[in-house]
């Protein structure tokens, strides 16, 4: 596993979110589509959740503590608990791309990390290579949510007007 390619994604991706929230207004920012979706403010607070006490902290067990437990995580209730859609986007932002540096810097100082290394999850076994490639996979998954957090804010914000010459959503 060559670590220098998903430390570079893992930076570029941290661009991509920046872009695709620096400049929404905070109305837009808590908007949800309904009630059981996450607003723009929510998936920024979950990123910097997942940047701080989840993944990062998670590869460190594995890779330097074996047979120790994963500190318990509950990323849905942490949306709400944490409050994020009462927060400003900005601070959340900078927030999260803050911690996504500290964990490019550990990342980047790790010495011959064994990626094979083994944690026995309740869900089986997952490798410390696995958890690295998750979080860079992470990014994308909660890039796809914001671009339709996007689309489905101008869908509503259009009305009532249409957007299907645009094309196929």
């Amino acid at each position: 596993m060559e670590i220098e390619h998903f430390v570079r994604q893992m930076v570029a991706n941290a661009e991509r979110i920046r872009t695709l929230v620096q400049d929404v207004p905070g109305v837009q920012a808590c908007w949800k589509p309904d009630e059981a979706s996450w607003s723009i403010l929510e998936v920024i607070g979950h990123l910097y959740d997942e940047e701080r006490l989840d993944f990062r902290v998670r590869l460190d067990f594995t890779l330097h503590r074996a047979g120790e437990l994963w500190p318990a995580i509950d990323p849905q209730s942490w949306v709400n608990d944490h409050r994020y859609n009462d927060g400003d986007l900005q601070e959340l932002l900078n927030s999260f791309l803050a911690a996504r540096e500290d964990s490019v810097r550990w990342l980047r100082g790790l010495d011959a990390p064994n990626w094979e290394a083994v944690y026995e999850a309740p869900f089986g076994q997952i490798r410390a290579g696995d958890l690295l490639a998750a979080w860079t996979a992470h990014d994308l998954l909660h890039m796809r949510q914001l671009v339709e957090l996007h689309w489905s804010y101008l869908v509503t914000e259009a009305t009532p007007y249409q957007v299907e010459y645009a094309g196929e959503w």
